[in-house]
């Protein structure tokens, strides 16, 4: 983040987690387990919670999906996140969600110049859309991990920062709590020159330009800080914190944090050497995990990559390092390996090629199966989702953990090799260029195979596996049932109506492909002598998506622009600023409404976006950016401005009904 994001955001200012809700026992595809006796009720009270933070869970079996890619707006609204909570559950544990506090930009921003602290109305939603969100995914057994930016923070102003009342203490920073050296000593001659006193400490770490670094050694700054992450975790319900930035300031401060809130899941972007990252974990007194950047760059480097640019080689045996955390048993614990972020991801013709783009598959079956806690990319999900979830399926049903131990079996340029040993299995994991070559190890059963991957399951699971996962699909496919046992020449028994099969339902041999053609809910058994064993269940949902249309109303009585234009844009915009003219009208509750029709054409749209103004030209006005609208709609337009732009009333629960 270090670099991108501090030129980024310089530019800018230059120009205007619970465990137990998270357990295996949601896991999807799997054999249904025997059924287990109620436990009888305790008639003790429950303890009071601890504040004590553990960092990150010991042997912890979850996986982390980012929620977000650098200006995913659309994609990453809350309510668009909201609508997916059934489709992660089983899959996802925990979601990282984009910072969700209110910027002062009146525009779409991703966050990381933070204002206000307890006003959550972001670019991504409001408040309560956000509040609805993660209580849906608490439903679904996911946690939401908050991201948290407090190296540093943005200002009306030089010195200005807002007071916000929560509970009726009033918190606000000061300028004394801006630290000494800020913006390499030029907030110090502008403080001179204002007559405002700064911090007598300096900046602990790598100064962030544009924004004031706030000194984390200040009584006042911590107390604001921990009120902030208390009303995260214990008012919003966000189950943990992804730190920002934290080369900024001392792991120590961390620490305290966590220990203030109690919180469970805790990971810091740390951007560096391995070293570095791990004296950075032994700063917070192992209270904090990290993500795991050596690992990233190990996978990236084994794909090939060579001065930024993607070679013609690839050299897989790059991924034998010990250079990252999860190589340490010591602090695998710690370690939160991904192999693409919003950082790291292409942008530009300035960034770097993305170096997965031909390998993305074989990137993640190798995060997938390893140690460490694997955070997925939301466009690698977005892209990829039944493969990834096979992946996930294999991993828990394995019983891989971040503390699990793992051994090389094959290290060559074109192909490598890891036995992982989880909690209940042992699994293979293959890639490289002939990973489709690699017939296994004995005792093993290809169960997953792709473009460069292939992973490869114990016998002793002794169940079935099916290739493709439940959910929703717009046209039937095939899917491979795969027999996992140690007796040679087992067979399967499935059925499609969703009742259980026997030994007298129809019978595949292992390795062969069924047809799913609408519908339906497959149960696939394990055939051993005559005997139906691990019954798998599966639902499958044939459905095309069908487009739709909703109505935006707009009033503008209090502005009287005329004319009035709507300019609409979904990923893209889809017309030419300033828009479409209004012209169309309706009386209802005794005001003038302007009206337009916008519409959801295909699965890959999940939003409308939409702009108010007078036209095109020098000083004309318009409203702020409206967000995230899926259905009919209804919208004031205000007297009232945020920076230069009009705000709006968003009045649809008046009025359509």
């Amino acid at each position: 983040m270090i670099i991108m994001k501090k030129i980024y955001f310089t530019l800018l200012a230059a120009m205007a987690l619970t465990l137990g809700a998270c357990s295996s026992s949601n896991d999807p595809d799997l054999p249904d387990p025997e059924p287990t006796p109620a436990p009888t009720p305790s008639p003790e009270p429950e303890p009071e919670p601890s504040l004590n933070s553990q960092g990150w869970a010991s042997d912890y079996n979850g996986v982390m999906l980012q929620g977000f890619s650098w200006d995913s707006y659309n994609e990453s609204q809350w309510k668009v996140l909201e609508k997916q909570a059934d489709e992660l559950k089983g899959y996802i544990d925990l979601v990282w969600l984009p910072q969700s506090g209110k910027c002062m930009e009146a525009t779409q921003v991703m966050g990381y110049m933070p204002y206000y602290y307890f006003n959550q109305n972001s670019s991504f939603g409001s408040e309560a859309e956000l509040r609805s969100l993660i209580t849906k995914f608490k439903a679904a057994g996911i946690g939401a991990i908050a991201d948290v930016v407090i190296n540093h923070r943005n200002t009306d102003g030089w010195f200005t920062f807002p007071a916000e009342t929560y509970k009726g203490v009033t918190y606000q920073m000061q300028s004394t709590d801006i630290c000494k050296n800020d913006d390499g000593g030029t907030t110090a001659t502008q403080a001179a020159t204002n007559g405002v006193s700064l911090s007598q400490n300096n900046d602990e770490g790598t100064d962030f330009g544009g924004c004031r670094d706030i000194d984390h050694k200040s009584e006042n700054v911590q107390k604001v800080i921990k009120a902030y992450l208390k009303y995260l975790k214990d008012d919003l319900g966000y189950t943990g914190f992804r730190y920002d930035m934290v080369k900024g300031f001392d792991g120590n401060h961390v620490a305290d944090y966590n220990d203030a809130t109690g919180v469970e899941y805790s990971v810091g972007e740390y951007w560096d050497g391995n070293d570095k990252i791990e004296s950075w974990i032994n700063r917070t007194n192992k209270k904090s995990a990290a993500f795991d950047f050596q690992f990233r760059y190990n996978v990236r480097d084994a794909i090939g990559v060579k001065d930024n640019k993607i070679v013609a080689a690839p050299n897989w045996t790059k991924l034998k390092s010990d250079y990252n955390l999860m190589h340490d048993a010591n602090y695998r614990r710690y370690a939160v390996t991904f192999v693409e972020n919003h950082d790291t991801q292409y942008r530009s013709a300035k960034d770097q090629l993305d170096p997965l783009k031909r390998d993305t598959l074989a990137a993640n079956a190798y995060m997938l199966a390893m140690p460490g806690t694997p955070c997925i990319f939301q466009p690698h999900w977005r892209d990829y989702k039944p493969e990834l979830k096979e992946m996930i399926a294999a991993r828990k049903y394995a019983g891989i953990t971040n503390m699990s131990n793992y051994a090389n079996k094959k290290c060559q340029n074109t192909l490598y090799v890891n036995e992982v040993t989880g909690t209940k299995h042992k699994l293979l994991v293959a890639v490289g260029n002939d990973a489709d070559k690699y017939a296994g190890e004995t005792g093993y059963t290809k169960i997953l195979s792709g473009y460069h991957y292939a992973y490869f399951l114990s016998n002793d699971a002794e169940t079935s596996w099916t290739d493709v996962p439940s959910g929703s699909y717009e046209e039937g496919f095939k899917t491979t049932l795969t027999a996992v046992s140690q007796t040679e020449g087992a067979k399967l028994v499935y059925t499609l109506d969703g009742s259980t099969p026997t030994a007298k339902s129809t019978t595949v041999e292992s390795g062969k492909e069924i047809s799913i053609n609408g519908t339906c809910t497959l149960k696939v058994g394990l055939l051993v002598n005559g005997e139906v064993r691990n019954i798998a269940t599966h639902q499958y949902t044939i459905e095309r998506f069908k487009a739709y249309k909703f109505m935006v109303y707009v009033n503008a009585d209090a502005v009287k622009w005329n004319p009035l234009y709507c300019y609409t844009w979904k990923k893209t915009a889809s017309v030419e600023w300033p828009g479409e003219k209004m012209t169309e009208t309706k009386t209802i509750g005794g005001k003038t409404w302007y009206y337009k029709e916008v519409s959801i054409d295909n699965a890959t749209e999940e939003v409308v976006n939409i702009i108010f103004n007078n036209g095109s030209g020098t000083g004309k006005p318009q409203t702020v950016d409206i967000t995230g609208l899926t259905n009919t709609a209804y919208f004031e337009i205000e007297t009232s401005k945020e920076g230069l732009k009009y705000k709006v009333k968003d009045v649809t629960a008046e009025y359509n009904k």
